[in-house]
């Protein structure tokens, strides 16, 4: 039998916190995007399925194990988790005058649904493994013409996840995510 591969979990990792604001094409999000720094160490040679499981058990499923597409785009019907697990990547956040964030293997990356994001270059061996809360759906967004009125309603309507995809319901997320929310109304 072939033990299951375990993730070692550094001390607490406070994220790093970008917003972003509609840029007319993006609509981007009030909610923050989370960076992990180096949130995952493992010694297990499927790094990925350490990834994967953790998210897991913090009900972030409905995963998948790629790259990052290198167009801009953006999800209305879901938030989503990126664990990268080789590799690096030059991520360009919030559309065309967003910021460009440098992330690396045992990084965890939360995208609020609405954030523009895209792989602007990487690594040959860049990999990381996606989810979303509670498993959701999700959908591909460009930011064109006509979008915007059904994904600002889906976006509008997105609950906010009930566990952090690393900390699980004591996580940094809650918090940030119900503190821009009371204040943006």
């Amino acid at each position: 039998m072939q033990a299951r591969p375990v993730a070692k979990q550094l001390e607490f990792v406070e994220p790093e916190q970008f917003s972003f604001k509609d840029d007319g094409v993006f609509q981007n999000s009030v909610l923050p995007v989370l960076l992990y720094r180096q949130a995952f160490m493992t010694e297990a040679g499927d790094r990925a399925s350490v990834v994967e499981q953790r998210f897991a058990e913090n009900d972030w499923t409905n995963s998948w194990r790629n790259g990052v597409y290198s167009f801009a785009h953006y999800h209305s019907t879901t938030h989503e988790v990126l664990g990268v697990y080789g590799g690096t990547a030059t991520l360009r956040l919030g559309g065309k005058h967003g910021k460009n964030v440098e992330v690396h293997a045992g990084d965890v990356i939360v995208i609020p649904a609405g954030e523009a994001h895209q792989n602007i270059g990487s690594s040959a061996d860049f990999a990381v493994v996606g989810a979303y809360p509670d498993g959701r759906e999700w959908d591909l967004l460009r930011g064109l013409p006509g979008e915007r009125p059904q994904a600002d309603h889906n976006i509008a309507t997105l609950p906010i996840p009930d566990y952090d995809p690393i900390y699980g319901p004591q996580g940094p997320l809650r918090q940030a995510w119900k503190s821009v929310r009371a204040g943006s109304k």
